[in-house]
């Protein structure tokens, strides 16, 4: 077979290529391929283990135009203004007329200094090569041979360019001539050719855009003339070969309408089918034991090689089966396509878009009406054969699309069967022969590629979905399972893969294991037909009932090891941007299969009664707390308290801490109305901000009291207002600029505790505390000092434990006086998450401070 169908052989037979052998290996492989008579070359994998794909043929719908004959009218007239071309490309496909072999000019273009400008000419000598020449500023390059007057498409490039009149002539990818100091001959230096000229196709000018003579005009066919400005390269001239435009420096574009075409001419429109790229593909030598490479295209030898362990569950499945899906689908299938149960040995026949759909459409009813619960392993194995079949076949010119996008279907239907539960025990049994249940992603992705035709002008976007597994596509091509497909399979593969990559702990939390929590989606880039990587953003549900750590992460082939032997998961390229309790958005610099594993943790789950509770206790403690804030703040103003610092500062932090709880009582009924619930937060921001602030203030005005500080009262007063309500304004607006959209919590009224936005308030209320507990500290030190001297002052007789005593007292009243009005009570937040007891003491200790 070619290189192509060898692959396609050996891998659809769950085997590869034989690969390059070590140097030791090379003598005793080839002493055993001469035991059995092969000679020559046969085929060979290359080592770096990447399967190259050939690439598609395209079927391209051009315009050409036939020129029946040789005849002094036929011709047609390129509609463009050409500029002075120092350089210049031009390339088309051509079909040469056999009956004549008189010279024909395939084009010309003429300006008034020159006639033969520029011009391409040929004909077909006695041994039926044709033979091109070029002309440039009437300077003719010899007739040498271009291909074989066969009466088929070939495609041609000419070239030159002003420096040393270097020219070139290409002919079906291959540069068959190429020379220099093609210029005039009367020119000192090689001249540009001229612009505004007149550029016919099928005649020789002999006069400005006339006097065609009928000996010398073009019999045959021609598609796809291009010119460019420039010299091609060989990597671009190959491109044009297979039908994609150069669009940089391109001076004329193949169209209808860039064409003035002579009456006589026939124009037809036709579905011409691109040449495939030259490719050359590695072989060994027998005789010779050495390496060397040949056209993929020629037939020769090939051997298909196993990996031990694949060929041993291989021979294991084999010798198992009962071959009881093997029967119900050829009993069925009966005029369609008899399926071979030997999976070594089955040759497995080529199978054309309607033997592929009606064998689906049997193997999709026989897995559906569930006569055969379980699968066998050697009935899965056969599946994947005809997937593998089923996404090699090409639709032909003439099928129907009803049929393709069918096809789709009967193949998502298939994909989706295989992938149920209760048959995951069977892809475990099988796993070294095909890499677990990723194998069919990459099926479905190469099935995708065969299903283009559907997209057409009318119709831009196909989508082709079964239950849980299903494809997409437009310009960018996707693919999803759902939960039920591929999770069960893969979360084994997912612990180890990745573990060393989520190393994490938590207090209190008992690890469990990582699984694929979500849908695994696939998604390409596509441009003109070739897949491109470019960055990606996804955002993908979960379903969990512990706490966990999500991480975004692709599943990573490893085809140096063998293309078959599925992969790892890895974060590379991958982070994670939002993660919710309920799903997570990812971005990954690159296209791939994605999905999302979770570390999973137990940790014990307050029940319905315990959340209720904590409820009660917070309105309970802030209700009684808001009502003595308000008394107190009542009885500040109507006593007659002095003014001076301390007073004003507790005024402002009695409002402050009022207003918060008086807001978070009621917070809950703002849920239902999203801009409701969004001023709740806020105001709750800021007002909960403010009291920190003033707790602030509170500790720097012991601070003044403890340490000498140089600074008025009436100064001191104006910076404790900027920090007090200042602070918190700056910090709302700020928070609410930079992150509108993600400042409020899905299920309450408060700051989104899944993004950044939480620090907003955190951050600023961990460095009061840092301070506070600071100042506290300082002044308690200072209190105990001073009852130290105060005690041996007034009683230096007193005992030691009455000594103690007083020191206790002094370091516990200051404390417990301080505490609340310093906020360090939020310091047990920290401890919320190791049990429910330390929920009632934070909740008790705050809601009444």
């Amino acid at each position: 077979l070619d290189w192509w169908h060898a692959d396609r052989y050996c891998e659809q037979h769950f085997a590869q290529l034989h690969s390059e052998s070590q140097d030791i290996e090379q003598a005793t492989f080839s002493a055993l391929l001469q035991s059995h008579h092969i000679k020559g070359s046969v085929w060979l994998r290359e080592r770096a283990g990447v399967l190259r794909r050939s690439k598609q043929r395209r079927n391209h719908i051009v315009p050409v135009l036939v020129f029946g004959g040789k005849t002094d009218t036929k011709y047609a007239k390129v509609l463009s203004d050409f500029p002075a071309l120092p350089a210049v490309t031009a390339c088309a496909h051509l079909q040469w007329d056999t009956s004549t072999q008189e010279i024909a000019t395939i084009f010309s273009y003429a300006v008034p200094a020159f006639i033969n400008e520029f011009q391409l000419r040929g004909f077909v000598d006695e041994e039926g090569f044709v033979r091109f020449a070029l002309i440039v500023h009437e300077h003719h390059s010899p007739y040498l041979p271009m291909f074989r007057a066969d009466g088929q498409w070939h495609h041609f490039c000419v070239t030159w360019q002003q420096e040393n009149g270097t020219w070139a002539v290409y002919a079906d990818g291959k540069r068959r001539a190429s020379a220099s100091g093609l210029c005039a001959v009367k020119s000192s230096a090689p001249q540009a050719i001229y612009g505004q000229g007149t550029f016919i196709i099928g005649q020789d000018q002999d006069s400005l855009g006339g006097t065609f003579r009928e000996k010398e005009s073009f019999s045959g066919n021609i598609t796809d003339l291009h010119i460019w400005q420039k010299v091609l390269s060989a990597e671009q001239i190959e491109k044009v070969r297979s039908c994609w435009v150069v669009e940089q420096d391109l001076v004329f574009e193949w169209s209808s309408n860039a064409l003035e075409v002579e009456r006589s001419v026939q124009e037809v429109t036709a579905q011409f089918l691109c040449p495939g790229p030259v490719e050359e593909c590695p072989v060994f030598e027998v005789v010779s034991g050495g390496f060397s490479y040949t056209s993929c295209s020629e037939s020769l030898p090939f051997i298909c090689g196993y990996r031990k362990e694949a060929y041993q569950q291989l021979q294991k499945a084999q010798l198992e089966s009962s071959h009881s899906l093997v029967g119900r689908v050829n009993t069925l299938a009966e005029k369609i396509m008899q399926i071979p149960d030997n999976i070594f040995t089955s040759d497995l026949q080529d199978m054309n878009l309607s033997v592929t759909l009606g064998t689906l459409d049997v193997l999709a009813t026989v897995l559906r009406e569930g006569e055969i619960p379980v699968l066998e392993s050697s009935d899965l194995l056969v599946v994947l054969q005809i997937l593998k079949q089923a996404s090699d076949v090409e639709a032909q010119e003439g099928e129907e699309l009803e049929m393709l996008e069918q096809l789709g279907h009967y193949y998502m239907e298939v994909t989706e069967l295989i992938l149920e539960e209760q048959n995951i025990k069977t892809w475990s049994s099988v796993s070294q022969v095909i890499g677990g249940p990723m194998a069919v992603v990459e099926l479905c992705d190469r099935m995708m590629s065969h299903l283009a035709p559907l997209l057409t002008s009318e119709r831009t976007k196909i989508t082709i979905q079964h239950r849980n597994v299903g494809l997409q596509r437009v310009m960018v091509k996707n693919m999803w399972f759902g939960y039920s497909s591929l999770q069960q399979s893969l979360s084994s593969a997912g612990s180890s893969a990745v573990s060393q990559d989520m190393a994490a702990s938590g207090s209190g939390q008992k690890y469990l294991t990582t699984t694929v929590g979500t849908a695994v989606i696939s998604s390409s880039l596509l441009s003109d037909y070739q897949e491109i990587s470019t960055s990606v953003h996804y955002h993908l549900k979960h379903r969990v009932q512990w706490v966990v750590i999500s991480t975004c992460c692709f599943l990573f082939f490893l085809l140096h090891v063998s293309p078959d032997a599925g992969g790892m998961w890895s974060t590379a390229g991958c982070s994670v941007v939002t993660s919710l309790p309920d799903s997570t958005a990812c971005f990954c610099n690159h296209t791939t299969n994605f999905a999302v594993l979770l570390q999973v943790y137990e940790m014990q789950q307050r029940t319905a009664k315990e959340e209720v509770t904590l409820q009660t206790l917070t309105f309970i403690g802030c209700g009684v707390s808001f009502c003595a804030l308000i008394v107190t703040f009542i009885l500040f103003l109507a006593v007659g308290v002095p003014k001076n610092e301390r007073t004003t500062v507790h005024k402002n932090l009695i409002f402050a801490l009022a207003a918060a709880e008086a807001l978070l009582m009621f917070s809950e009924l703002a849920k239902t109305n999203q801009v409701m619930c969004f001023m709740v937060t806020a105001f709750l921001h800021l007002f909960f901000m403010a009291a920190f602030s003033w707790m602030l203030v509170e500790g720097l005005l012991l601070w003044s009291k403890v340490v000498s500080v140089n600074m008025s009262e009436d100064r001191r007063m104006k910076f404790y207002y900027a920090t007090g309500w200042g602070l918190p304004v700056i910090i709302v607006g700020v928070t609410l600029a930079a992150s509108f959209n993600m400042y409020v919590a899905d299920n309450h009224c408060w700051l989104n505790i899944q993004t950044n936005v939480i620090w907003a308030f955190v951050g600023p209320v961990l460095f009061i505390l840092a301070v506070n507990t600071f100042v506290l500290c300082r002044v308690v030190m200072v209190t105990v000092s001073s009852a130290r001297r105060r005690l041996k002052m007034l009683t230096p007789n007193s005992s030691l434990e009455n000594q103690i005593g007083v020191q206790i007292w002094a370091t516990a009243k200051p404390v417990l006086v301080l505490l609340p009005v310093l906020g360090l009570t939020w310091v047990c937040g920290i401890l919320v998450h190791l049990s429910i007891f330390w929920a009632y003491v934070f909740i008790v200790l705050n809601s009444f401070q």
